[in-house]
């Protein structure tokens, strides 16, 4: 029987805009990307006026003859607004706005050395009426739609009733989890359609692949949401969501749930630069614990056209393209807002709803290393220098300790505490030198 992972999604469009701002700077080290989380999905969700492109893809672990997928969607589907999407473009916008360190160095105190502020750089055929199979009896189930794109069989459905529509998918070969008539039922009185899809083994076999694509639908309505509630019948424990939400005009926010932003620019120990997935892992299951609520983390929102610093390059017009940005050709800019959930049935009860703020102002989860000047220190204005980084590098240890709800000590005994070389600590060739 076929396995049927049930979640729905959407796709909004991020802006960008080219106006200076004053950057950020460091040397960029380290990013948090979505390695870090088992059973993890990500969404593109482009999106202008009522017009959305939708990309999604699903941490799917097991065979790909027991994969399906449906998703609850306003409109009937035609074959030529789905299409199946390229993997990489998903990997490229997480690694453009992925959480990220970065590193400074202090210079010799008893150097002046004057600083400028300086800008940032801105741096398919329609079905016919064979196609369209109604089910003739009691279940109330229509096929609306029957299709292949690439390796996958599209089903559109519609459906009168939520017992009708899982009874008619369990004949028909897909295993539907317990509670999922519950679920299935606000779509159906909101009278949304269903978005089918399982992999086609012959086309998936011939075409060599060794993972599933993200799959891409085009759509117009009002309605800017997505729906997550599907996705927490079969879940057996929390699960991670990305939203990649590109716009011609600004930042995205929900609207049914708080945005919150993730914390940001802190100074950390120098040790975290080789824990630093430890270190994001567990400020992230720190914070959304804190919070014990139903919220979505911002972990970026940034003119596309640019970085600092870059975690990785801008994507150029042919990768926005790729992932659904469809308003470039009138108008220039992609703003990228990224939100990390995670979520489970008791903290959200109801789909993510969106809206676009227009807000330009720029934010990125970052984390900073400082390396305290290590050198010969023979001036009197060095002298409270020492102290002053030992200071530092107790804050660092304290607010380590604040984000990520790790042990004190433990922290203080990984951190290489300041000791400064004195005069008398001077090589003999300086002396002889100097």
């Amino acid at each position: 029987m076929k396995f049927i992972g049930l979640w729905l999604t959407l796709i909004i469009g991020l802006t960008g805009f080219s106006q200076p701002v004053l950057g950020f700077c460091g040397f960029y080290v380290a990013k948090a990307d979505t390695q870090l989380y088992n059973q993890a999905s990500q969404v593109i969700i482009a999106r202008e006026g009522d017009r959305t492109i939708l990309t999604m893809a699903k941490d799917y672990q097991g065979e790909v003859q027991d994969f399906a997928l449906v998703v609850p969607v306003p409109v009937i589907l035609e074959p030529e607004q789905v299409r199946v999407g390229n993997g990489t473009i998903l990997e490229r916008l997480d690694a453009f706005s992925a959480p990220r360190l970065v590193e400074y160095f202090d210079s010799n105190p008893c150097e002046t050395i004057v600083y400028e502020e300086m800008d940032g750089i801105p741096a398919a055929p329609g079905v016919t009426e064979e196609a369209r199979r109604v089910e003739k009896n009691s279940l109330g189930v229509t096929v609306e739609r029957s299709f292949t794109v690439g390796e996958y069989d599209i089903l559109i459905l519609s459906a009168k009733d939520s017992r009708g529509l899982e009874t008619w998918l369990k004949q028909n070969g897909y295993q539907i989890p317990v509670g999922a008539s519950a679920i299935l039922h606000p779509y159906i009185r909101q009278n949304l359609k269903f978005f089918v899809a399982r992999v086609n083994l012959a086309e998936y076999g011939a075409r060599g692949f060794q993972s599933l694509r993200p799959l891409m639908i085009a759509y117009e309505s009002p309605q800017f949401m997505l729906p997550i509630r599907l996705g927490m019948v079969n879940a057996q424990e929390s699960q991670e969501l990305i939203v990649y939400l590109l716009s011609p005009q600004g930042r995205v926010e929900l609207t049914n749930y708080r945005t919150v932003e993730i914390p940001s620019d802190v100074e950390l120990p120098e040790f975290v630069q080789q824990k630093f997935n430890d270190f994001y892992t567990s400020m992230f299951t720190n914070s959304y614990l804190k919070e014990n609520r139903n919220i979505g983390f911002l972990e970026y929102a940034w003119n596309m056209s640019w970085c600092d610093p870059c975690a990785a390059d801008p994507l150029t017009q042919e990768e926005l393209e790729q992932a659904g940005v469809f308003w470039l050709d009138h108008k220039p800019d992609v703003f990228i807002t990224r939100l990390h959930l995670r979520y489970t049935r008791d903290k959200f009860p109801e789909d993510l709803k969106f809206q676009d703020t227009g807000n330009q102002e720029l934010f990125q989860g970052r984390y900073i290393i400082r390396h305290p000047y290590r050198g010969t220190i023979d001036c009197d204005a060095g002298k409270s220098y020492p102290q002053q980084v030992r200071n530092r590098q107790e804050t660092e240890a304290e607010t380590l300790a604040r984000l990520t709800g790790w042990e004190l000590n433990e922290i203080r005994s990984q951190i290489n505490f300041f000791e400064v070389n004195s005069e008398s600590d001077k090589p003999w060739w300086r002396e002889f030198w100097d």
